[in-house]
């Protein structure tokens, strides 16, 4: 038996449409099939029940008072949290054009009135196994954000590290221009780049002073780690680069595969920027945390060296600066919100020779372990 089959009869699907008849009809046929079907009068009403219930499928009328079925179907693909939910337009409007309007407002199907029940229901059966078979994708994401609180957790010292990283690796990639596919894969890199780490003895990731040659090689170790955890996630396949090079540096003296220049994916130089600023400003077991300012020239004098990359470094001091943040209190730039745009993650990035030199702190041989 196919379980997304059994799934499907137990699926929530939303009705809207103005005319009572048409409504009474959908929810007639629907509801002999097992469905669990709520009804909604117009655009307005329907959004309102989209945010107050959890909807599987939308059966959506265009013309309507108020909104229209065009309009409602754009404000719920707009919305993060109801954009992937299948919205098809049931209408006595079957014209080409009203047909490319609905694609462009990202309907996922139309059907016209009146409605042929078999087709419906064929129609509805098939969105509603696509719909969860993304429930099943956002599972298998969620116990990889689950497993990298749990890595961040071992640290206290690394509380709402994860919200910054997120928070600022997305907002780089929009001040870059970057498309919205590589954003996400940025906000996301945020959260499990180094889920690797789940591998890594806590003996060597809260030592308070440096590694030793073979505890070092254990800690270089997480970044193909995490890439082979993430892997079979095909929705990863633009995080997959930032996991595993944002340890890279433009020398070639990065880890793990000695990347130079621009072969080091952009998505992982973006993050790394900002992984080593929120390292250098943190409090870790081995070291304490660097005024903002000071991490900031820290940084410069490491690209000067040929670490980071420069554009890059350059785009997010001015960000920083755009912002109208005032760089000592760089936690004020996080919504308070966070928690619901980026999902916590897992980073314990280390501290710069020099900069540990400066303040005569231990080092851990290197920039980011």
């Amino acid at each position: 038996m196919d379980h997304s089959t059994d799934q499907t009869a137990a699926a929530t699907i939303l009705v809207v449409d103005d005319q009572a008849p048409n409504r009474d009809l959908l929810q007639d046929i629907l509801a002999d099939h097992g469905y669990k079907v709520m009804t909604a009068w117009n655009g307005s009403d329907a959004l309102r029940v989209l945010e107050e219930s959890e909807i599987d499928l939308v059966l959506l009328d265009v013309a309507m008072p108020g909104k229209s079925g065009f309009e409602v179907c754009r404000e719920i693909k707009r919305n993060p949290s109801t954009h992937l939910i299948p919205v098809v337009f049931v209408t006595a409007l079957s014209d080409r054009k009203s047909r490319i309007q609905g694609i462009y407002a990202g309907a996922d199907d139309l059907l016209t009135i009146p409605v042929d029940p078999i087709e419906l229901l064929a129609r509805v059966q098939s969105l509603l196994r696509l719909r969860f078979r993304t429930h099943e994708l956002e599972r298998a994401e969620s116990v990889l954000f689950s497993l990298a609180l749990i890595i961040e957790a071992r640290d206290p010292t690394t509380r709402g590290h994860c919200e910054r990283i997120s928070f600022l690796s997305k907002s780089l990639g929009e001040h870059l221009g970057l498309p919205a596919e590589q954003v996400t894969a940025l906000r996301i890199g945020g959260v499990v780049h180094d889920i690797g780490k789940v591998k890594v003895p806590d003996g060597i990731l809260l030592k308070p002073g440096p590694l030793s040659t073979e505890e070092w090689s254990v800690m270089r170790e997480h970044p193909a780690t995490g890439e082979r955890i993430c892997a079979p996630l095909k929705s990863f396949r633009l995080v997959l680069p930032i996991i595993r090079h944002h340890h890279e540096k433009r020398d070639g003296s990065g880890y793990p595969d000695g990347l130079r220049g621009n072969d080091i994916p952009l998505g992982a130089r973006i993050l790394q920027v900002v992984d080593v600023y929120d390292a250098l400003t943190s409090e870790r077991p081995y070291k304490c945390a660097m005024p903002a300012t000071s991490a900031i020239q820290t940084m410069k004098e490491e690209v000067e060296k040929g670490w980071w990359d420069p554009d890059v470094f350059d785009a997010f001091k001015h960000l920083l600066e755009e912002g109208g943040a005032d760089l000592e209190n760089l936690d004020e730039m996080v919504p308070s919100n966070l928690s619901a745009e980026a999902t916590p993650s897992v980073l314990a990035a280390g501290f710069s020779q020099q900069g540990a030199a400066e303040l005569a702190l231990p080092t851990r041989m290197d920039s980011i372990p």
